[in-house]
């Protein structure tokens, strides 16, 4: 991702501010910047969720694959 220049100066502002907070206050800003990704990747979960037969799917998949049962990905073919 490119950024353009008042992202930067948006950036670097923030950056000024961070440097003065406490650890404490710093550690309340972190989670809070890392609330809308982790929304977003439960929200993305939520949708595999919520496709029938998904969860059973999944853990079957995950069985084959510890148990080795596996095929490499460079030697499948496709004929398309």
């Amino acid at each position: 991702m490119e950024l353009k220049q008042d992202d930067i100066i948006i950036l670097q502002e923030a950056e000024k501010r961070l440097r003065r907070l406490s650890p404490e206050r710093l550690r309340v800003v972190s989670d809070f910047l890392a609330y809308p990704k982790e929304r977003e990747e439960n929200e993305a979960t939520a949708e595999f969720l919520n496709i029938p037969g998904f969860e059973q799917t999944l853990r079957e998949a995950m069985q084959e694959a510890e148990a080795g049962e596996v095929v490499p990905f460079g030697s499948i073919r496709r004929h398309v």
